[in-house]
């Protein structure tokens, strides 16, 4: 065990650019922006929550290991965003998911330095995007359970799937040798393979959280969505 942890540890790649630290930089400005500092001061208080949050953040670092990598810089996971949002909301989950980020830059991807693009693409964007679509869905359509749970969780997960995919891609065909032909062969045309286990998977968990622990889910009330 020790000998495959030095190899593992050996085969990471240290050395970094200047775009790296840029990106780096770029999702510090970000968290920093979006601080959720209210949700922050009730976690330090309660400590039932710190450990809800810390097993939400280890099964969310477990999901992203059931990764298949196709060729350099093309890794295939399954996100688990719209979960962590609708328990926690955009911005907390958005932080929580930083662990995950390193976690999977330091030992996929084999390079640490990559965790603030990667962190840019795989979480802030997706999560901010499906939190616009949560909040014009929650605005214009019918305060409903099965609204919540088809729009709110089923397709928004189909869509963080999207995001990430269609961003990743442009950053690859922007800064590597990979041609949008070679990109839309190999990793675009794996959208409908991977966003309806993506969307039925976010939508199951919600819905068992809806049944079981509708406490754990950030602003759901059944006076909201059943009392109508």
């Amino acid at each position: 065990m020790k000998d495959f942890l030095i190899q593992r540890i050996s085969e990471i790649d240290w050395s970094y650019s200047q775009g790296q630290l840029l990106s780096i930089a770029g999702l510090l400005f970000w968290l920093w922006l979006i601080w959720p500092f209210d949700e922050f001061k009730a976690l330090v208080k309660d400590k039932q929550k710190q450990t809800q949050v810390l097993i939400a953040a280890i099964a969310l670092n477990s999901l992203w290991l059931i990764n298949a990598s196709l060729v350099q810089g093309i890794h295939v996971h399954f996100l688990g965003l719209v979960v962590l949002m609708l328990m926690y909301g955009w911005r907390m989950a958005t932080v929580i998911a930083i662990l995950p980020v390193l976690f999977f830059s330091t030992f996929i991807f084999k390079q640490p330095f990559e965790f603030g693009i990667y962190g840019l693409l795989a979480i802030a964007l997706p999560l901010f995007l499906c939190f616009a679509v949560y909040s014009q869905v929650f605005k214009y359509l019918p305060h409903h359970f099965l609204v919540y749970i088809f729009c709110g969780a089923f397709i928004n997960a189909f869509l963080s799937i999207v995001f990430h995919i269609l961003s990743w891609s442009s950053w690859l065909w922007l800064t590597t040798d990979y041609d949008w032909a070679f990109l839309s062969d190999n990793y675009l045309l794996l959208i409908p393979l991977l966003g309806f286990p993506e969307a039925l998977l976010n939508g199951m968990a919600v819905t068992l959280l809806v049944v079981y622990r509708p406490q754990w889910l950030y602003d759901y009330s059944d006076r909201t969505y059943f009392n109508r």
